[in-house]
């Protein structure tokens, strides 16, 4: 449970500190655990805090946090780049690379560039490549080929079995938060495959193609062209999943390096295409899991 009366102001930096100078020790065990408490209470401090879903009165929180952090000791490219990333959601748009540029940030002292490193860090001296660089989701690092081919082969039989024995009419049941059912989110996943499968194909035939950002997330409801049956969607998402299995489990391993440029996340190698897909899909299980529960 989170405790508002601690001391957060200390006890983050201080957790920080203490983590950085047992891995100048060598105590990287320590130093791991000291730096998940830094995450765990960053998180659960985060749950207590009630945002807005519309884009525009996020922008405005943004816009709120930017301008408190301006007065601190931080780059101003840093928070120009959030500036344009914060107008871009107020216009109803996702912001491009080329607008928020992937940050690196300096483990040491905490110097901030907006491209990759290729010097030593201008404040402390520190080698290039030893700059923490932020991606815009984890997924794109999560699993090797190996462990993305199995999360592919094992989800469609996980829902295949989440869905068994639903009606036409559980799937279409609307929950009470006026949120997705369980229609919209089985063709979420078609979707997302659909585009997951383009991609591999460009990537495989062409040498960086540009791969054009889908708002994938907004089709979820849109009843155009799709069959009246959810189990039609899931077979259609079923079979294309099939297909860019035989891709993949024919690919070289060299090959999963083939790169494209994605115009939200920038450069892009199969591998971390497969392993944004992979994740991306399982995290909806949960969501699939609670609809059914209302369902029942």
């Amino acid at each position: 449970m989170y405790n508002q009366n601690a001391d957060f102001n200390y006890l983050i930096p201080q957790l920080f500190a203490l983590s950085a100078k047992l891995e100048g020790e060598g105590q990287y065990n320590n130093a791991k655990l000291l730096r998940s408490a830094v995450e765990s209470f960053s998180r659960i401090a985060a749950l207590e805090i009630a945002l807005p879903s519309d884009n525009v009165e996020l922008a405005s929180e943004v816009n709120r946090v930017i301008n408190a952090i301006s007065g601190l000791d931080i780059s101003p490219d840093l928070t120009d780049a959030m500036k344009r990333g914060s107008n871009a959601m107020a216009d109803g748009r996702l912001p491009l690379i080329n607008e928020t540029p992937n940050p690196y940030v300096c483990r040491i002292c905490g110097y901030v560039t907006l491209e990759k490193p290729t010097l030593n860090c201008p404040q402390c001296r520190a080698q290039p490549g030893t700059f923490k660089q932020f991606m815009p989701v984890f997924w794109l690092a999560n699993y090797d080929p190996f462990q993305s081919l199995k999360i592919l082969r094992q989800t469609p039989k996980d829902l295949a079995v989440l869905l068994e024995g639903l009606s036409e009419s559980d799937m279409n049941l609307v929950p009470e938060n006026g949120g997705w059912n369980i229609r919209n989110a089985v063709s979420h996943l078609r979707d997302a495959q659909g585009v997951m499968e383009f991609r591999i194909q460009l990537m495989i035939e062409q040498d960086n193609p540009r791969l054009e950002s889908k708002a994938v997330f907004a089709w979820a409801a849109d009843e155009d062209d799709r069959p009246p049956e959810t189990e039609e969607i899931f077979n259609t998402y079923n079979d294309s999943r099939h297909r860019t299995l035989l891709t993949l489990e024919n690919l070289s391993l060299k090959d999963w390096w083939r790169k494209g440029e994605h115009e939200e996340f920038g450069t892009l190698t199969i591998m971390q295409q497969v392993s944004y897909f992979a994740t991306h899909e399982i995290t909806h299980f949960p969501q699939i899991e609670a609809l059914i529960n209302n369902v029942a």
